[in-house]
């Protein structure tokens, strides 16, 4: 039970990785918080369970407020925009920035604090904040706005690694390949030739296919626990070797 004795939040935990991570760190014996803007797609999960949006600074402060210290969170909500920068608009841009973003900057430090003292009192506490590989690692076509934000969740979490490396607090951000979730079923979907899209999202995975979210949670459960207690400040890739 890798995870045994910690409490542990996770945002946008109704589907995808944030759903899987949220089951596979209750699996390890965590006290999971799973919360999603949609309380609808939080059914059917064994878990303390709130609804939250990440943009809205009072609600995560009045979550905070009916809560223990966490011991690890894992910001998972996100956005992605298409479009080159001639496409992107100023209203997917500023969404792309307030939710993949400025969420995260006001989670982190609603929570923090809280952290601080379970790391005083543990040895160590972890954030986990999602970023991609489409980001400051890698440009990818058609992808302006959200390239930008997770370059900006990968300085942000360096930010926090570097300020508060000596007290036990970490924070990382994990850069996943492409990822069957429904998010990207739903991109696959909305394209002009939904059959050529998803073969062009195989393409360009050397492993010649999609990654599955239990490829991912792994990587998570690893950040999140005692195990990485040396690992802060890192953008950790699992990509399915895009990046090699």
């Amino acid at each position: 039970m890798r995870l045994q004795g910690k409490t542990i939040l996770i945002t946008a935990a109704g589907q995808g990785i944030g759903r899987a991570s949220a089951l596979a760190c209750a699996k390890e014996g965590a006290t999971v918080i799973a919360t999603d803007r949609d309380a609808g797609l939080l059914s059917g999960l064994d878990m303390e369970t709130h609804p939250l949006d990440v943009t809205d600074v009072a609600a995560i402060v009045a979550l905070r407020d009916r809560l223990p210290p966490l011991d690890g969170l894992f910001n998972c909500a996100g956005f992605v925009a298409n479009g080159t920068i001639l496409d992107v608009t100023e209203r997917d841009w500023d969404f792309s920035f307030d939710l993949n973003v400025k969420s995260m900057f006001h989670t982190c430090r609603t929570f923090i604090p809280g952290m601080l003292e379970r790391a005083t009192k543990t040895g160590t506490a972890s954030v986990l904040n999602m970023a991609s590989m489409a980001s400051s690692i890698k440009g990818f076509p058609n992808r302006t706005a959200y390239g930008a934000t997770k370059a900006a969740v990968i300085g942000l979490t360096k930010a926090i690694a570097a300020d508060f490396v000596k007290t036990g607090l970490r924070c990382n951000a994990l850069c996943p390949g492409t990822v069957d979730t429904p998010s990207l079923r739903g991109r696959i979907a909305a394209a002009t030739d939904p059959v050529q899209a998803e073969k062009d999202f195989i393409s360009r995975q050397p492993m010649g296919r999609l990654a599955t979210t239990d490829d991912i949670t792994p990587m998570v459960v690893f950040l999140l626990s005692d195990e990485s207690r040396f690992v802060s400040g890192q953008a950790c890739l699992v990509d399915g070797g895009v990046t090699i």
